[in-house]
């Protein structure tokens, strides 16, 4: 009895190393963000951009590692959670500031707090509405939209204003435009704007190749000219806004003349 006791609680105390995995990949995503803030300390902006990037890879992958290997935990979604705040939150908003912010005193300071505290209210809502939100779970429809621009997103797109000036360096854009912009994405993050879910999106089997032809030609661009690609992609992203708008609106009213009318 004591020697079963013993093996059970030599079992409960041992945790597989794939269990541990997905939580180091996030980690690898938060040491990106917190090296991207060190970097842009040294005026090292091209290198902070390309870890900020990576991150947002990582982003995208340790959740879907997580799910292969049968390793998703409260604590996972925690730690990705607080990995999000800090890399796409704290890390964009500080290499804008130390690239150009801070040009302009007290109020550049201010948008930096103000993104900020957007993206903690943009995650605060989404890690709720994965245990509060009974109706996203009766309207499937909705699954296939995130409220609001995703932090990484966000994040990106906050960087564009530095991204043109690595393939264009004589613009100066200027400070309370760029200040201006990066308030603009802190309220696209927290506002109620259905934007796409891209993992959602569904390909008809006629479109396979060309969109794998497209990807192909996106790679290449990507070696050869990888800030130009960056600046397209974001630009594409805010082109969809209107459609996925448009589309939710579109979805919801199909679903109101199906609803039986109330008793």
């Amino acid at each position: 009895m004591i020697d079963r006791r013993k093996r059970r609680r030599r079992k409960l105390s041992e945790v597989p190393l794939s269990r541990l995995f997905p939580n180091m990949v996030t980690l690898a995503g938060m040491c990106c963000g917190l090296t991207a803030i060190r970097l842009s300390m040294d005026s090292k902006f091209e290198a902070a951009v390309g870890l900020l990037v990576l991150s947002a890879i990582i982003d995208g992958m340790d959740g879907r590692i997580a799910r292969m290997l049968n390793a998703t935990s409260t604590f996972g979604a925690q730690l990705d959670s607080l990995s999000d705040f800090l890399c796409f939150g704290v890390a964009p908003v500080m290499v804008m500031y130390m690239w150009s912010l801070h040009g302009i005193k007290g109020f550049g300071w201010a948008i930096v707090l103000f993104y900020t505290v957007c993206c903690a209210l943009r995650l605060a809502r989404f890690n709720t509405s994965l245990i509060e939100d009974e109706e996203r779970n009766r309207n499937s429809w909705k699954k296939k939209f995130f409220v609001g621009i995703p932090s990484p997103a966000g994040a990106m797109l906050c960087l564009s204003p530095l991204v043109t000036s690595f393939y264009i360096p004589e613009y100066n854009f200027p400070l309370l435009l760029c200040a201006v912009w990066v308030a603009l994405m802190g309220c696209m993050m927290a506002s109620r704007v259905p934007t796409f879910a891209v993992k959602k999106i569904r390909v008809h089997h006629d479109w396979v190749l060309p969109i794998m032809l497209v990807f192909c030609i996106c790679i290449v661009i990507v070696l050869v000219e990888p800030w130009v690609m960056f600046t397209v992609i974001a630009a594409g992203y805010l082109a969809s806004i209107p459609f996925s708008i448009l589309h939710y609106r579109k979805l919801a009213k199909q679903q109101a003349v199906a609803a039986p009318p109330n008793s």
